[in-house]
């Protein structure tokens, strides 16, 4: 019986070993091909420890803007040789800005929408409800790529083209049902006494959502926030519809412009990519506790 329970625990911790490597060898190798060289990179076999680090390509980023970019000097920095910079390197940090501004604003808007509008739908009853949480959530089952002459045609009217405030109400129109119908769930698990005894005391709808609920929400609020955040910072296809000059442009446009250059840099495109995950891992190690914490936590407390 305790060699069963060994060889299970033996069998769980390699099962366990060999999904984390499978999840976290990309994001290694990624950061360990950022600090090699073109022909580091390019080697047969491949080195995942570099043997030569160097922050060529992270300064090459850095430096962009103070580079004018011509022919002649990519030709002489070859990929193959190092130094290399992509005609629109010097795009990359003001499109990382544009992310930062649209996703931050995007789970800003999404929450003052979506929290009012779940709590409503969980807590006050009305004829229509569940059709109304059913048609919202059916809204997700149509693919984004459907959905894009609809969304041209209405952010050419308003005259928001190539804006950042095209990118933000395209992406509320994504994010906005799939965290009502996260928050409305969660809402609902939480006592209906609690609604009744704030309305006995006095307190309106509003403060009952606020000082009740809100705080007892906040496990599902973080998944709503990682859930916005990383959805708008990651987003492509729209971006790419909506944007057409550098001004608007979010990171994803710029990067995806890097494989399109006459000549590719692998190890700058890595360190790009290595900028590009730094912003998602920090909303998540901030947000963490209050992850592991919503896991144990209870509505109430007896």
């Amino acid at each position: 019986m305790r060699l069963d329970l060994l060889g299970q625990k033996a069998l769980l911790f390699f099962g366990s070993l060999l999904f984390v490597l499978y999840v976290l060898a990309p994001i290694a190798w990624l950061v360990s091909s950022s600090l090699q060289s073109e022909a580091e990179i390019t080697s047969v076999p491949p080195h995942w420890v570099p043997q030569q680090p160097t922050i060529e390509n992270f300064q090459a980023i850095f430096t962009a803007k103070d580079k004018v970019v011509t022919y002649e000097n990519r030709k002489q920095g070859d990929p193959a040789t190092g130094g290399f910079i992509p005609s629109t390197a010097s795009n990359l940090l003001p499109s990382m800005w544009n992310s930062l501004l649209v996703a931050l604003a995007v789970v800003v808007l999404n929450l003052l929408v979506s929290v009012p509008a779940a709590y409503a739908l969980a807590k006050i009853r009305f004829i229509g409800r569940s059709t109304s949480i059913y048609f919202m959530l059916s809204t997700r089952v149509i693919p984004d790529i459907a959905l894009v002459v609809p969304f041209f045609l209405f952010i050419h009217k308003l005259g928001l083209l190539d804006t950042l405030s095209s990118l933000v109400i395209t992406y509320l129109a994504i994010t906005v049902p799939f965290s009502i119908f996260i928050l409305t769930n969660y809402f609902e698990s939480l006592p209906d006494e609690l609604d009744k005894a704030a309305r006995v005391d006095g307190c309106s709808r509003l403060q009952t959502m606020l000082l009740v609920y809100l705080p007892l929400a906040l496990p599902s609020l973080v998944a709503v926030v990682l859930f916005t955040f990383l959805t708008s910072w990651n987003e492509l296809l729209l971006a790419l519809m909506f944007t057409q000059t550098p001004a608007a442009q979010t990171m994803p446009i710029v990067v995806a412009s890097f494989t399109s250059d006459f000549s590719i840099s692998f190890s700058f495109i890595n360190a790009a990519g290595v900028l590009a995950i730094i912003p998602p891992v920090i909303v998540a190690v901030v947000f963490e506790r209050y992850i592991v914490s919503g896991l144990t936590a209870g509505a109430v407390k007896g």
